[in-house]
């Protein structure tokens, strides 16, 4: 008798994200940090652990295993098309840290009144993703690194990869 497989969601990604930037965090500060509601944040948690991205009955997570699933599920199960031009927050290559790469390519952006920059519109993974910018600054460049993977040009795509291994800490 096995669960039913519970599919991950865009804003798991940065629960999982958010976790291995803070893994002790209680569940009211996970879900702030991430711009999500606690209940969010828990269900999260319980579908990343069906998942096996996080260690069993903990909310550890493997950064091999996470590595992996950005890699080479994101792009597929999260894939990012871009669109017209707007202003917006940037993302992927036109954002923090990969910008200092990628000076003068086209900017992705993340739609938003509040965006200084004009470039192609880039879905961010979950609604409340354009508001890491300033509420969390550290999370916010690595759902970048994660749009690079989603929308990104070769390069790009390997500059993110590098970056997010070295993050992580791990030499997948």
């Amino acid at each position: 008798d096995t669960e039913p497989m519970v599919p991950l969601k865009p804003a798991d990604v940065a629960v999982a994200l958010q976790l291995w930037l803070t893994p002790d965090a209680p569940y009211r500060a996970l879900a702030e940090a991430v711009g999500i509601s606690h209940g969010e944040a828990h269900n999260a948690v319980q579908r990343l652990q069906a998942a096996r991205l996080l260690r069993a009955g903990s909310r550890s997570v493997k950064a091999e295993a996470l590595l992996e699933f950005l890699f080479g599920g994101v792009p597929y199960a999260f894939a990012a098309t871009p669109g017209a031009k707007v202003r917006g927050v940037p993302t992927a290559h036109a954002a923090p840290p990969l910008s200092v790469d990628f000076t003068g390519a086209d900017a992705y952006v993340w739609p938003s009144a509040e965006g200084r920059v004009r470039g192609e519109t880039l879905e961010p993974l979950y609604a409340g993703a354009v508001h890491t910018v300033i509420r969390n600054p550290a999370l916010y460049e690595l759902l970048a690194l994660v749009d690079a993977l989603r929308a990104g040009r070769a390069r790009e795509r390997q500059r993110a990869r590098e970056h997010l291994r070295q993050r992580l800490g791990a030499a997948a």
